[in-house]
């Protein structure tokens, strides 16, 4: 086992195996939900409503994710990484593989999306997107080395889409 596998269990060990564990699953069962596909496409639809510049933000997130869920799916069955095992899982996970997370994914590529329009909210933004991948390590489906993989895949993604949108 390699360091960065060590110290994943580690930190898993520690977010998992303490007696209020439960308690922190039902918050996080909650905060993880806000990061599912339906409430994006929500969202897209509220946003679009909005009017002309709000389309461009959905069509800009829109190309994020149609470049995101590609390299996701890729990454996903090629590194092929097992779940973390013998500690507490208080979820279902949607797929066998741990690593990038798709939750910490989407959730910083929104977030990078919807800061470049509305900076203000940016600070608020990151800390959802935040909130979500770590809600996805308390309930015993992800390593942390898997959500700053997500993380760095969504922001990414969204990076390129806002930059190739502007040429």
């Amino acid at each position: 086992m390699n360091k960065i596998q060590q110290w994943d269990l580690q930190v898993c060990r520690v977010c998992l195996l303490h007696p209020y564990n439960h308690s922190q699953a039902r918050i996080s069962r909650v905060i993880s939900r806000t990061g599912d596909g339906p409430l994006y496409a929500v969202l897209a639809a509220l946003l679009w409503w909005q009017g002309e510049a709000q389309r461009e933000l959905v069509l800009i997130a829109l190309l994020a994710f149609a470049l995101e869920l590609p390299l996701y799916l890729l990454l996903k069955n090629a590194l092929r990484r097992q779940r973390p095992v013998g500690l507490p899982v208080f979820i279902t996970p949607s797929d066998r593989y741990s690593l990038p997370s798709g939750h910490t994914a989407a959730a910083f590529l929104m977030a990078t999306v919807l800061a470049a329009s509305f900076p203000l909210w940016a600070p608020l933004l990151f800390t959802w997107a935040i909130l979500v991948g770590a809600s996805r390590l308390l309930l015993g489906v992800h390593y942390l080395s898997d959500l700053v993989a997500g993380a760095l895949l969504g922001g990414g993604c969204a990076l390129w889409a806002l930059n190739w949108s502007q040429a």
